[in-house]
């Protein structure tokens, strides 16, 4: 080894004493049965969880669950430019809520597990050991490159049509010597370290990823920064690799706009003598756009952040559904055939993920939704609805907590029955599906009654009131009053004669019962409208109508 390398990792990191098998010594090998896998969710607190991120996280979690192996959480907050103090928190308050719980973590002054500090700016010191020793072995050097050198490097290639990047002839302080370098950091001059790249671009070498199969790329020459000069932390690339190795990571999940990185990042395990982790890169999130597929975007797209459905209120059980069909093809058959169990029972294989693009569909999201929610008993709902209300909709909570028994039977309405209704999709919408049975809600009402004829409806309604609705009577003996009512005033409750027909009379039963809907809800369409009246009660009844009859005066 050169002994002047060692002086300049020395001049560089004096207080550097470990070397990589002391820190080998510190993290050993995880104590995990054969075929287990270690995975890892490493995001930047950056403020932003896109559905992309979530998918990650999702395959981390269930990937490590299926071979009983190990989930851990690592922020990776070395850009510290872009880092929001709220993110951290937020990223905790999502894997909780989705029920991602990893068992290894760092949040606050709690550390569990024995791999940490799983922040890696409290890594800095493993980090420059490793540095240490590849500039102490030449595949590491100071760059003293300002940011004018790079803008004249940079015209320069543009000028020559080449690749952009600091490599070969480009790479100005490569070859710089090593006495050069000693005076200059003695002078105090910035630099940063620069990783020495031995490959060769115009050949290729091939690379097997868990989804996209086996694929060609050229080899790294770059001569890419893994030490910044500002506060002296690595850079992503070299970050991943110590981190990856140390943790003992099997399988690394992450987003195909990673996949140009491959050749870089497998160069550095090499460098080291490490085994490379498993790759799984995962497809653009893509999303029909009209006629047109598109990337989902952060910009366009309020789905595209985890934040949307935590604010309307998709059932997390939703919400994890939805992303697993994506995840995988097989899913939607496997749920179908076994549709009491959890989604954590699914074997998730790479091989049956989408390496082209994975669709997205919102309004599936909705379907999946409304089918969980509609199987949820009155108690279930009712606790669900008031805990989301309480952050995003005090307007609910406070209806639900001024009477909680009454809120339950109005969700209650045609639910727990073997074919329940199916018209909520997320706790955002129960307001609108429920306000119009609170008369503190009702005091603005606006009525649309169609092609009814107006001028019998007052007469048709206080003739109901006075003298037909019983709020004793059974569902049947009830409309079979409305049937009454129906003949009396000129329309049918012949169906079938009515649609053969349809000139031959005022119009049907339908269109009387949907005078009382409109009357009583405003809506055209409702729950079971028997429910309603007995909820609401025949003085309701009553002054509702008086209501609706003056709106047409």
């Amino acid at each position: 080894m050169n002994e002047k390398l060692n002086v300049l990792a020395d001049l560089i990191f004096p207080n550097i004493d470990k070397t990589i098998e002391d820190y080998e010594k510190i993290y050993p090998e995880r104590d995990l049965s054969e075929g287990a896998r270690v995975t890892r969710f490493a995001p930047s607190p950056t403020g932003f969880m896109h559905i992309g991120h979530f998918m990650q996280c999702l395959i981390d979690y269930v990937y490590a669950y299926n071979s009983k192996g190990v989930f851990y959480l690592r922020n990776e907050d070395t850009d510290k430019a872009r880092e929001n103090d709220q993110a951290v928190d937020f990223l905790f308050n999502l894997l909780d809520y989705y029920g991602f719980k990893p068992q290894e973590y760092q949040y606050k002054e709690k550390i569990v597990g024995n791999y940490g500090p799983y922040i890696q700016s409290e890594r800095k010191e493993i980090y420059h050991a490793f540095i240490k020793h590849l500039i102490k072995i030449g595949r590491a050097y100071p760059c003293f490159c300002s940011k004018e050198d790079l803008d004249v490097m940079r015209s320069l290639q543009e000028k020559e049509k080449v690749r952009p990047g600091y490599y070969g002839s480009y790479a100005k302080c490569r070859n710089l010597s090593v006495d050069d370098a000693i005076n200059k950091i003695k002078a105090g001059e910035s630099y940063v370290i620069r990783f020495k790249s031995e490959g060769n671009f115009l050949e290729k070498f091939k690379f097997n990823d868990l989804v996209k199969g086996e694929i060609e790329l050229p080899f790294n020459d770059q001569d890419i920064v893994i030490m910044k000069s500002d506060n002296l932390l690595p850079t992503y690339h070299f970050a991943h690799v110590v981190d990856d190795h140390l943790m003992h990571t099997t399988h690394v999940v992450r987003g195909e706009e990673w996949l140009p990185s491959v050749p870089l990042h497998i160069e550095l395990f090499k460098a080291f003598g490490f085994k490379t982790p498993k790759y799984i890169h995962t497809p653009l999130i893509l999303k029909k756009d009209g006629d047109t597929v598109r990337k989902i975007s952060k910009r366009k797209d309020p789905e595209a952040s985890m934040s949307f459905y935590m604010e309307k209120g998709y059932p997390t059980k939703a919400v994890i559904e939805a992303v697993m069909t994506i995840i995988n093809s097989n899913y939607e058959e496997w749920h179908t055939a076994n549709f009491d169990k959890e989604f954590l029972e699914f074997t998730y294989s790479p091989k049956k993920m989408s390496s082209s693009g994975a669709f997205f569909d919102l309004e599936k999201l909705n379907n999946i939704s409304r089918n969980i929610i509609s199987r949820m008993n009155k108690d279930e709902l009712c606790d669900y609805a008031l805990e989301w209300s309480s952050n995003f909709n005090k307007k609910l909570y406070n209806m639900i907590t001024n009477d909680v028994d009454y809120f339950k039977s109005i969700i209650n309405i045609e639910r727990e029955k073997k074919k329940p209704r199916k018209d909520i999709a997320n706790y955002s919408e129960i307001y609108d599906n429920i306000w119009y049975m609170y008369d503190e809600e009702f005091t603005k009402a606006s009525y649309d009654f169609g092609n009814f004829d107006k001028e019998i409806i007052p007469a048709l309604l206080t003739d109901y009131v006075d003298n037909y609705y019983d709020s004793s009577d059974d569902q049947d003996t009830w409309f079979n009053k409305i049937k009454e009512l129906t003949i009396k005033y000129g329309y049918t409750t012949d169906m079938k004669d009515y649609k053969e027909n349809p000139g031959k009379y005022k119009g049907s039963v339908a269109d009387v019962s949907n005078v009382i809907r409109v009357a009583l809800t405003t809506k055209d369409m409702t729950p079971n409208l028997y429910d309603i009246m007995s909820i609401l009660g025949k003085e309701k009844v009553a002054k509702r109508f008086e209501m609706a009859i003056k709106s047409l005066k």
